[in-house]
């Protein structure tokens, strides 16, 4: 599993950190929304299941999860 994050979209609502706290954090920005920041772009295979609910419970959906056979 790889992980991409759309910064651009991102809002900083922290629902990440909620489910994947090892995985995400959110930082603050001095000119804009706080954004999300990957920890782990390869998490192992007990935190995949936290970072597929990151991605979808995103409220602006701006994290992608690449499985490995895609």
């Amino acid at each position: 599993m790889k992980i991409r994050v759309d910064l651009d979209l991102c809002q900083g609502h922290s629902v990440c950190i909620e489910e994947a706290p090892e995985v995400f954090s959110v930082e603050d920005q001095a000119d804009d929304y706080p954004k999300v920041k990957v920890l782990n772009f390869h998490p192992s295979a007990e935190l995949q299941g936290q970072v597929r609910l990151a991605a979808r419970y995103c409220p602006n959906k701006v994290i992608t999860v690449i499985e490995d056979n895609e």
